[in-house]
């Protein structure tokens, strides 16, 4: 049984655009460093130095999320700025939150015994 392919020319166009704007005048943060947090009933709202707000929900930080509105507010930032802590001796809560935690994926995820696994991937595995 014979067969005959038959070769079909593609042809594909390539357009080119004028690059409006050069590299330098966009901004890439370099670091996370807090400048203010605020509450609401859902969320604690975290206003960076770089103009960037992050709000990550409450039911994420048992601690903040089961405390009373007015204890999570009794927060300090740290010197470096990285981290927003409650003081066990200045309010009902006794936790440390580090920002750079919520700011992006993370390649392994500690488990309750301390040993570290690799983050679930979305996708099932073959």
């Amino acid at each position: 049984m014979a067969t005959s392919a038959e070769q079909v020319e593609e042809r594909t166009t390539v357009r080119h655009y004028k690059i409006q704007y050069p590299i330098s005048a966009y901004t890439f943060p370099r670091e996370a460093l807090i400048h203010e947090v605020g509450f609401d009933d859902e969320y604690m709202h975290v206003a960076l130095t770089d103009g960037r707000t992050l709000s990550v929900p409450l039911w994420w930080i048992p601690t903040l999320h089961n405390a009373a509105p007015e204890e999570r507010t009794k927060c300090e930032i740290s010197r470096d700025r990285t981290m927003l802590i409650w003081d066990p001796d200045k309010c009902a809560i006794n936790d440390e939150v580090r920002i750079a935690d919520y700011l992006g994926p993370i390649g392994n995820l500690p488990t309750e015994s301390g040993r570290v696994d690799a983050v679930p991937s979305s996708q099932p595995q073959a």
